[in-house]
């Protein structure tokens, strides 16, 4: 059973997107936090329609019509992104803004481990992902269009800023180690070189490969995208080999030629051959900061959760994370330089 209305839908489908006729069968993916995914089945074909959360939500979160501009653009580039149809920003319809795209066939890989794999494939799976990292990052925002997608000046500062006053807004009791975060991140960011589309939520789980060969098919979850600093990326994906390996992207302790996962470090010099760049710095300032922000996120869970609008029924085993983000976090400020 659907929470959406899925007359209503067709009848919007029918006139907006060309080709689509009803009636249609929504179902819920499961998983995901934020915008809530839904498999769309119509007469004509299949589809996949993301919304913005129901209820109250805070400022500049879930920003739909953002992701649908972003993929839009990105498409006709030739980057793997889904194909988009129809954005609807009309709450009446279903109850929140909403759009449809492609809903595209393949593997969802949800265990950076990849113990399913060879040894080979593994190799070639990681090298496929920081490879389509590094051609995001190549891309000229101007020539897609999106060169005003993102304010000017020093990506981290504004971040920092942003999921500062995004925790604040969600915040629920004192974290010690987010006040010291809060204290120390500002009066320590580094200086920006590069300015590229930012994912801004890079993970092996938000990807779709290809049935039997490592091709990224399509990138998802573009929720967090901006124009930004591409370290951030970088830094946010590279989280994962100081990451124990829980089953979902981290792979601290598994790297090396015997299970065919890259090293950190050849991870960082296939990317720079790839950018042009001639290494990257001191990554524990930015892992400070990657942690601070998915506490920020787990937090505006926490809120949701405790206001009943979270959107996924394990959005309790998430929150449970939140003390051990923070002091993460904070021991990767401490070997920045943090007291």
């Amino acid at each position: 059973m659907s929470d959406l209305d899925e007359i209503r839908l067709a009848a919007w489908g029918a006139a907006h997107v060309p080709g689509l006729a009803g009636p249609v069968t929504v179902t819920k993916f499961p998983g995901g936090q934020s915008n809530p995914t839904y498999r769309v089945e119509a007469a004509t074909g299949h589809y996949v329609l993301r919304r913005k959360p129901f209820g109250t939500i805070l400022p500049s979160a879930h920003a739909v019509e953002r992701e649908y501009r972003l993929i839009a653009a990105l498409h006709p580039s030739g980057f793997p992104v889904a194909r988009p149809y129809a954005l609807c920003e009309d709450r009446q319809v279903i109850g929140a803004p909403f759009y449809l795209m492609e809903l595209v066939e393949g593997r969802t890989l949800w265990n950076g481990a990849l113990p399913d794999m060879a040894t080979a494939e593994r190799t070639a799976t990681y090298e496929a992902i920081i490879d389509t990292l590094a051609a995001l990052h190549a891309i000229d925002p101007d020539a897609v269009g999106l060169g005003d997608y993102g304010r000017p000046g020093n990506y981290f500062a504004r971040q920092v800023e942003r999921w500062t006053r995004q925790y604040r807004a969600s915040q629920t009791d004192e974290v010690p180690e987010i006040e010291s975060l809060i204290a120390f991140l500002p009066s320590t960011v580094p200086a920006q070189t590069r300015t590229s589309i930012v994912h801004g939520d890079y993970r092996i789980d938000n990807m779709i490969f290809a049935a039997d060969t490592p091709q990224v098919l399509a990138v998802l979850d573009w929720e967090l995208s901006t124009l930004g600093d591409p370290l951030a990326d970088l830094s946010y994906f590279l989280m994962n080999w100081v990451t124990e390996p829980e089953g979902r992207s981290g792979v601290k302790g598994l790297a090396g030629p015997e299970t065919g996962i890259p090293t950190m470090e050849a991870m960082v010099a296939r990317y720079c051959a790839a950018t042009g760049r001639d290494g990257v710095p001191d990554l524990d300032w930015y892992f400070a900061y990657n942690l601070f922000r998915l506490a920020g996120i787990v937090q505006g869970i926490k809120k949701r959760m405790l206001d009943g609008n979270a959107s996924s029924a394990d959005a309790a085993n998430t929150v449970a994370r939140l003390p051990g983000l923070a002091a993460a976090a904070w021991q990767f400020a401490q070997r920045a330089g943090a007291a």
